[in-house]
Parts: C-alpha cells; sequence; structure tokens
C-alpha cells in the first residue's frame, strides 16, 4: 500500500474484484486452453476459416447492436495513452471526442501504474487533477473534455499483487472492476457511462465472457443493464472470422469494432507463421493497403455498419519532431492513411499524440461534415473470403539486414523502457507500445524459422540475429550505470528467449511480467 491506494482498493472493491473471480476465473482458464488447443491445429496445418456453427449469425439481417450510448456518437478522432496524471489531462484536453486510457499495451503493469492509473481517473472525473512536471509547467483540465473508454489488460494477463485463494486475479478483471466500482456512477452523473475497449479478443466466446462480466457487474453494483458499452479490437486473425458473432455476444453493451495493425500481424505470424507461405517482408511494408489487411479492414466496416455499431480505424503512432521537413513528411503520410479511411467508411480513428488531433479531426470532418458518424453507408460492395483474409503471399516487400536490425532494435529498447515501467516509449519519433515489440521479435523468430534470405544476401542466421543483438545492447548500455544496464541485459534476454526459442511464445509480457517487472517502477 501507498499514498491513497486505500482510496482504490476499499474492502467494498476488494469485495467486487473477488465476487468477479469466483464468478469468472474458471471460464477464463478454460478459453485460455481453447486458444493453446487452436493454436496447435493450426501448427498441424489447419487454417482460420469462418465458422459454420454460427452461420446462422452471420445470416439472420434482422439483429441490431444497441444505439451508440451519450459520448459515443461521433468518434471521429480517438487519442490513446496510458493514464498516467500528465497523460489524463492532455488526452482529455486535446480536442479528441475520445480517450482510449489504455492499461494495456500502453502500460507497463507495475503495481504502481495499475493502482495510480485509477486515482488518476477517479481524480479528473471529480475534476481534482493537475500536474507540474520538472521544468515547473503546470498541467490541469479545462472545459471540453474528451470521453474516457477505459482498455484493461488482456484475458491471458494475471495481477500478481492481488491474490485470491492463493492465485494472482485476472488482470482483466481487476482494471475493469476497479474502473466500473470507482467510476460507474461519477460518468453516469457526468451524462455518460462506463465505456471500455477489449484488448486481444480471439473468438465469440471470449466476447460471451466479457457480456456474462456485464451482466452480473451491472446487477452486482445496481446498474441498468446496458449501461456498459465496449468497443472490441480486432487485431487477432482468429477475431476476423467471427466479427458478427462477437458483436452478436455483445449486442447489448457493444459500441463497435476497431481495426488494428500491429497486433493483427503479429498474431498471423503467431498462429501460421511457422509456414512458408505466412512469411511476411520487412514490417514498414506491411501496411494497412496491402491485400490481407485491405479486406480485413473493408469486412469490419461492412460488419460493423450492417449491425449498427461504430468501425474505428487504426493508429496514428507518429510524434510531431522539430524537424519542419520530417513533420511535412510524416503528416502527409497520416493524412493519406487517415484519407483512406474516412474514404472506405470508418466513423473515426486513432492518433497517439495530441499534435495529430487537428489532422485527423479534418480529415473526417471532411467526410462527415455536420454529421456525427456513417454509418449509413453499409458498404454492401464488400464481399471478403477466407482467401482474401489469409492472402499473406501477396504482400509485396523483401526482408532487409535493416528492417532485421530495426526490429531486434526496437524490441530490445522497448522492453527495456517496459521494464522500467514506461509502456508508451517514443522510438524513431513513433510512440511504441507493446505491440510493436511483440511483432518486431515474432518477425525475427519467423524469419530465422525460416532460414530466410535477406535481399542484400545471406540469409537470417542465429549467428546473425545474435550479433546484431548484442551490438546493439551495446549501444544502449554504453553511458549507462550498473542497474540500468542490468536492465538492459534482462531486457536482451528476453527477447533471446522470445525470438530465438525454438517455440514461439506466446506472448513477452506473461513471462517478462512474472519474473522482472518491480512493482514500483514507473511514475504516477
Amino acid at each position: 500500500m501507498a499514498d491513497r491506494y486505500d482510496e482504490v482498493l476499499t474492502p467494498e472493491a476488494l469485495d467486487f474484484l473477488v465476487a468477479l473471480d469466483g464468478r469468472f476465473a474458471g471460464r477464463r482458464v478454460a478459453l485460455l486452453d481453447t486458444r493453446r488447443a487452436r493454436r496447435a491445429r493450426f501448427a498441424s496445418g489447419q487454417l482460420p476459416d469462418f465458422r459454420p456453427d454460427t452461420a446462422h449469425v452471420r445470416q439472420d439481417p434482422t439483429w441490431r447492436v444497441a444505439p451508440p450510448a451519450p459520448g459515443l456518437q461521433d468518434r471521429r478522432v480517438e487519442i490513446t495513452g496510458p493514464p498516467d496524471r500528465k497523460m489524463t489531462i492532455n488526452a482529455l484536453n486535446s480536442g479528441a471526442r475520445v480517450w482510449l486510457a489504455d492499461f494495456e499495451d500502453a502500460t507497463a503493469p507495475t503495481w504502481d501504474n495499475v493502482i495510480s492509473g485509477q486515482l488518476n481517473l477517479i481524480d479528473a472525473l471529480d475534476g481534482r487533477i493537475d500536474f507540474t512536471d520538472e521544468r515547473g509547467k503546470r498541467y490541469a483540465l479545462g472545459n471540453d473534455l474528451a470521453t474516457i473508454v477505459v482498455r484493461p489488460r488482456g484475458w491471458h494477463l494475471v495481477e500478481k499483487w492481488i491474490v485470491v485463494d492463493g492465485r494472482p486475479i485476472s488482470a482483466s478483471l481487476v482494471d475493469f472492476g476497479l474502473y466500473l466500482f470507482h467510476c460507474a456512477r461519477r460518468q453516469l452523473a457526468a451524462g455518460k457511462g462506463p465505456y471500455f475497449y477489449l484488448p486481444k479478443l480471439e473468438d465469440h466466446r471470449e466476447a460471451r465472457l466479457w457480456n456474462d462480466v456485464f451482466v452480473f457487474s451491472q446487477q452486482y453494483l445496481g446498474l441498468p443493464q446496458g449501461t456498459i458499452r465496449a468497443t472490441t479490437l480486432i487485431e487477432t486473425i482468429t477475431a476476423a472470422f467471427e466479427m458478427e458473432e462477437i458483436l452478436y455476444e455483445l449486442r447489448d453493451h457493444s459500441a463497435g469494432l476497431n481495426a488494428g495493425r500491429w497486433d493483427y500481424i503479429f498474431s498471423i505470424i503467431k498462429n501460421l507463421g511457422q509456414w512458408p507461405e505466412f512469411v511476411l517482408p520487412d514490417r514498414a511494408e506491411v501496411t494497412m493497403t496491402v491485400p490481407f489487411m485491405r479486406a480485413y479492414t473493408e469486412l469490419l466496416v461492412r460488419t460493423c455498419h450492417r449491425r449498427g455499431a461504430h468501425a474505428i480505424g487504426g493508429m496514428a503512432a507518429f510524434i510531431p519532431s522539430r524537424s519542419p521537413d520530417v513533420n511535412a513528411a510524416a503528416v502527409a503520410r497520416v493524412r493519406a492513411d487517415k484519407e483512406r479511411e474516412a474514404g472506405d467508411g470508418f466513423d473515426g480513428s486513432w492518433v497517439a499524440h495530441p499534435g495529430l488531433v487537428d489532422v485527423c479531426r479534418d480529415v473526417f470532418d471532411a467526410v462527415l461534415g455536420d454529421r456525427p458518424n456513417q454509418l449509413d453507408r453499409l458498404r454492401d460492395d464488400v464481399e471478403v473470403t477466407q482467401t482474401d483474409l489469409l492472402a499473406v503471399d501477396k504482400t509485396p516487400g523483401q526482408v532487409t539486414a535493416a528492417g532485421l536490425r530495426a526490429n531486434i532494435g526496437v524490441a530490445l529498447r522497448y522492453i527495456d523502457a517496459w521494464l522500467g515501467g514506461t509502456g508508451a516509449v517514443a522510438l524513431s519519433n513513433l510512440m511504441e507500445d507493446a505491440a510493436t515489440a511483440e511483432i518486431a521479435r515474432c518477425q525475427v523468430w519467423q524469419w530465422l524459422h525460416h532460414g530466410t534470405p535477406l535481399a542484400g544476401g545471406g540469409i537470417v542466421s542465429e549467428d546473425l540475429v545474435r550479433s546484431i543483438l548484442a551490438e546493439e545492447l551495446a549501444a544502449l548500455t554504453a553511458d549507462r550505470d550498473p542497474a540500468d544496464r542490468a536492465r538492459a541485459e534482462a531486457a536482451a534476454a528476453i527477447v533471446e528467449h522470445t525470438a530465438l526459442d525454438e517455440a514461439l511464445p506466446a506472448f513477452f509480457t506473461t513471462e517478462a511480467y512474472s519474473h522482472h517487472l518491480a512493482p514500483s517502477a514507473g511514475s504516477r
């Protein structure tokens, strides 16, 4: 316990978490077992496909999700970031319509980050949050604030500092439960509600589990059914084949679907990367316009609008720099990406930095005008098949030595920062989160597994990867004190294990959290 933790970890809040755990922990474990079994089937040659046993859900034209909740009708710009004190203020003041308060990929889940993040959300809703940085600059809330949507950690993660009957509780239930318990009525009093983003779902049964959590929680806390709303991130290849089923399971609580990039590609490598037809080029070449990504995003818009749900586009991770030339080139790319999304029918999109809010808003303003969304654009012209979603072999590009080094370098630097308690990390003018490290180390594993040829000659070999990793570690630790050097060495060991082992670990975060992450790293 630390200063003000007792405001979050009240006896009543902990009773609620225990009730959630008692009701749902067993189903969570069973669904994680289902994930492992599915991955084993893919390893034996099975491919993802649309489920025949749920065809009736896809074919039924009559059902729709609940209408948009207050504060979620217009989502043309959403900003993402961890719920530390400074980001909380900047995101709410950014001019974006929605702030994704991210306890997942953008937060290193130290105990302090988890609990202080909850405190920051309570303080923001009570209008008593401020922050003064090391230069003496003061940050405080303005008047026109974004709607808060909380992203809890995924089903695969646990919170090791809350133990029930000798085992750690689900991190998803901790992040969700503490926010709902303390902030649901605060949000309702402000004319909005408790809203969530659901990460890394792999099938509709995981969505059903969340829906049952919502129903139980609303009953437990005396909230009207349907008060909770959730947007599901479609960031796994298996979920892409079950978008309609996921919306159907959550239909009384659904606020839409979101199309990711890095996590989605990471999921393809994790599930299918052992097969040569799924080897991808340098990740910089895998844009949202390559055929398999195009199929996925167009299907998402069609699915959402057919069911009355918002379709939210992907991330613009650029961080404005001091170089006008760098800024101009990057903003032009961001604008083109957002124009593609708005033109395809998306109702809004993500940015990582307040400096990009105006760029994204201008693009969507040009398409939407005074309308809050384009749910009426049904995209009946879109037809997507299993072959389209799995057309990875049609991705143009090469595997290069520079791309290999970039992946090793960004994985090492990100994991080093993550172990230090920072989950949103500025690297090369981009705001990176855990998804970047995941795809980076998975690509290294895939190229190594296949002995992939490099464009300039040679192949990706274990000796080459180890050599580059040693060089990147030496560069990272050149001017560090012993404690910081030890942290970087731990990060290098994680990269080595999660990228070079014969079997590809499902996530780097699970082992790193269990064995390396200190409870008080990071900052409020």
